[in-house]
């Protein structure tokens, strides 16, 4: 077996019927390619390998470690499980996926590359923090997708502002699904958790049989918080020992609502009853208005009103 460990596949590898043009991203768990199907369109392509359980060989194939052929198996069937749970939702607020298949002992999911930049890149891009009209109309669009995820009984668990890519339309789009990567993080003590700090719930860190749409709300909120503060909240488990977040209520009060800051608080909420507890609530709070009605004036108002005007006299000359 190669020592080249976490190496890629080069750029001009045929992958069935893609080839590899280059590498966007890596982690821990995947790698993920941009590349041209037979086409010459352009997709994104998610490669599965975990590599603290297993490595490349010179032949491109994907070798477990003898000890752990049982973990990345199962890991297998999750990745795999989820990309066909993905495929069945055809949402444009979710990444679609294209296809998915077997090759070099690994399982590779393709998916439509959307044009555009993360919502981390357009928070930084931006010379004073989002707009509330913004933070309103991009998150009750993204609730829409990730509605339509929980209906599929999938949790994203890694929402963050690097997995929200805003299209060129302004459209939002939910990235990189963290499903699989949990299932192999809550099954060997090996393998470093899948979250981000900051933006993952307690119960990631402490109770996984909590997790839930709450979950995925508390991140929500979290990725909300960072568009005020344009940093990563605390994360929560330095929150459970000593809560030093400043609540957006008091981060954000001279730029947004009473009502927009108050629902970033409650979706933070340490105990995941507190928060809404499904995606629809938290849009139905977004989309609510911010402007308040007009106050009625009663009918006696209105009287004393009148008899308290002064009454101008014309004078016939």
């Amino acid at each position: 077996m190669s020592s080249a460990k976490n190496l890629a596949l080069p750029a001009g590898y045929q992958l069935q019927d893609y080839e590899i043009t280059k590498v966007l991203s890596s982690g821990g768990f995947s790698f993920v390619y941009l590349a041209r199907d037979a086409e010459k369109n352009i997709v994104a392509i998610k490669e599965y390998l975990p590599t603290s359980i297993a490595l490349r060989s010179e032949s491109a194939t994907v070798l477990p470690n003898a000890d752990d052929v049982a973990l990345f198996r199962h890991g297998l069937k999750c990745f795999f499980d989820e990309g066909l749970a993905l495929a069945k939702i055809e949402h444009k607020n979710i990444i679609r996926v294209l296809n998915f298949f077997r090759a070099n002992e690994t399982v590779y999911m393709v998916m439509q590359y959307e044009r555009g930049k993360s919502l981390q890149d357009y928070i930084l891009g931006q010379s004073e923090s989002v707009s509330e009209k913004f933070l309103r109309r991009v998150f009750s669009e993204l609730s829409n997708g990730l509605r339509e995820v929980h209906t599929q009984k999938l949790l994203h668990l890694d929402i963050k502002p690097a997995n929200i890519y805003i299209r060129l339309d302004g459209s939002p789009v939910l990235l990189d699904f963290g499903s699989s990567r949990q299932a192999l993080s809550e099954n060997q003590a090996k393998i470093s958790p899948s979250f981000t700090p900051g933006f993952a719930s307690p119960e990631q860190y402490y109770d996984r049989k909590l997790l839930g749409p709450w979950s995925d709300i508390y991140s929500i909120g979290a990725t909300m918080y960072s568009c005020l503060a344009r940093t990563s909240p605390l994360a929560a488990n330095q929150r459970i020992k000593n809560d030093l977040l400043v609540p957006a209520v008091n981060l954000g009060q001279d730029k947004y609502s009473q009502e927009l800051l108050e629902i970033i608080d409650n979706c933070l909420d340490l105990d995941y009853l507190k928060r809404p507890q499904s995606v629809f609530s938290l849009q139905k709070s977004l989309l609510e208005a911010t402007a308040k009605p007009p106050k009625k004036i009663s009918l006696v108002s209105k009287i004393v009103n009148a008899l308290n005007k002064p009454i101008s006299i014309n004078r016939s000359s």
